[in-house]
């Protein structure tokens, strides 16, 4: 935990840049009757049934100092996935030297699934693109991209969507316009809030 706290407390450094990652399934769903619109005086009405079409994963990678995120929709959540994300961080980080990623310890964010999916020439080279720092189990609160995940959800996602496809075209007009807002995120949490609201985590030391 305090490892991800330090990292938080870099200033911002195009050449090294922070950039947190984390993954969201999404539901998609049909109405199995058509809606009633709005009208004077009167809310939208659903019908409480509805129809399951399958589930997309959403990858979200954002920096948080320098307000930008890149979100991708995906069919699965499989190793191949993740390494195939992972490569369009790199690529959209091309200019910096280092790229420090904070995600969460899933058993498909390793090395292993880059060797899987890329030559392993180019597997090692985008892997050493990247300084991993991870949280700590339980503690995946302490991932920004789960906040950029939750506005994601409650601006354009919140709503019964049945086609990837309209997945797809909604996140990258979601993502154009934050983006254009250059919205950041304020993170306040320090180390010293930690070892007082968190003490209980902490090991009691004997003397």
């Amino acid at each position: 935990m305090e490892m991800v706290l330090d990292v938080y407390k870099r200033p911002y450094d195009a050449r090294y840049p922070v950039v947190c990652m984390d993954e969201s399934p999404k539901q998609l769903i049909a109405e199995t009757k058509v809606p009633i619109s709005a009208s004077p005086g009167q809310s939208a009405k659903y019908d409480y049934e509805y129809r399951r079409c399958g589930v997309c994963n959403i990858f979200m990678a954002c920096e948080p100092l320098a307000g930008k995120r890149m979100v991708t929709i995906t069919e699965r959540k499989t190793k191949h996935d993740w390494a195939c994300f992972l490569k369009e961080i790199a690529v959209q980080y091309e200019g910096a030297e280092k790229i420090t990623l904070v995600m969460d310890n899933l058993n498909t964010h390793n090395l292993g699934s880059l060797y899987e999916t890329f030559e392993p020439d180019q597997a090692k080279s985008i892997w050493d693109r990247f300084e991993f720092v991870y949280t700590p189990k339980h503690g995946s609160w302490l991932n920004m991209a789960e906040i950029e995940l939750n506005v994601l959800t409650g601006q354009c996602l919140k709503r019964r969507i049945d086609d990837i496809a309209v997945v797809r075209k909604e996140v990258l007009a979601w993502q154009k316009f934050r983006n254009n807002k250059n919205a950041k995120v304020n993170w306040q949490f320090t180390t010293e809030d930690a070892r007082i609201k968190l003490s209980r985590l902490y090991p009691t030391l004997e003397l």
